[in-house]
């Protein structure tokens, strides 16, 4: 895919997006789709202390707004492409720093983070530049989690692919081979705990550290 072209599906994305937002609150969706990965994350930020944190393609601000209330960082930062979602977003609170920015080019100085969080849109970023921006945006011991939608069959696409996938959902290898050649190393990997009526989404969450 060209840059052009990634671009182009981007922007489709983006106003896609914008015209669901109504719909991603409904809460059934929220409740049975959105909320066990948004669990697994907060745990983790809440396990590894983070105080500066980044939720990538926050979406309407659900995960963000729970980041703030529950753990009480000293920033939080929402990041969305769609004016939609961000609208409602900044209509759910104003604690957090809501920001307009793509995943691989995010609006903060080097080191300048303690963690990176982004929950069910990994698949239409270009994964492997998302994840070396991750990279550059944390400090040294820095986190990222990335919750994504990942198939259950073997290693199906080299992340050192030029040609990157959109829409690619990485296996579990794929996964770690792209976060270590992002340069992070691997804390831990597990698929997402469901109830039986929603294991048809097979999401898995990915942590690693910055060394």
């Amino acid at each position: 895919m060209t840059e052009a072209q990634r671009r182009g599906l981007n922007n489709a994305v983006t106003r896609m997006w914008t015209f669901l937002a109504p719909a991603y609150d409904l809460p059934f969706l929220q409740r049975w789709v959105y909320r066990p990965p948004h669990d697994e994350v907060i745990a983790q930020l809440r396990e590894h202390g983070s105080r500066k944190i980044a939720d990538i393609a926050c979406g309407t601000g659900i995960l963000s707004d729970r980041i703030e209330r529950e753990l009480h960082p000293d920033e939080i930062h929402g990041v969305d492409m769609s004016d939609g979602m961000l609208a409602q977003a900044r209509s759910r609170s104003n604690r957090v720093a809501w920001l307009r920015a793509p995943a691989e080019q995010l609006p903060f100085d080097d080191g300048a983070l303690d963690a990176v969080v982004t929950t069910s849109a990994f698949h239409f970023f270009d994964q492997p530049a998302a994840l070396r921006e991750f990279h550059r945006v944390l400090r040294s011991g820095g986190l990222v989690a990335v919750s994504a939608l990942s198939t259950r069959q073997p290693k199906l696409q080299s992340s050192a692919d030029s040609k990157w996938k959109p829409q690619h959902n990485a296996s579990p290898a794929e996964m770690r081979e792209l976060f270590e050649g992002a340069g992070f190393a691997i804390s831990d990997q597990h698929r997402i705990p469901r109830p039986p009526w929603t294991r048809i989404v097979s999401d898995l969450i990915t942590v690693g550290l910055k060394g």
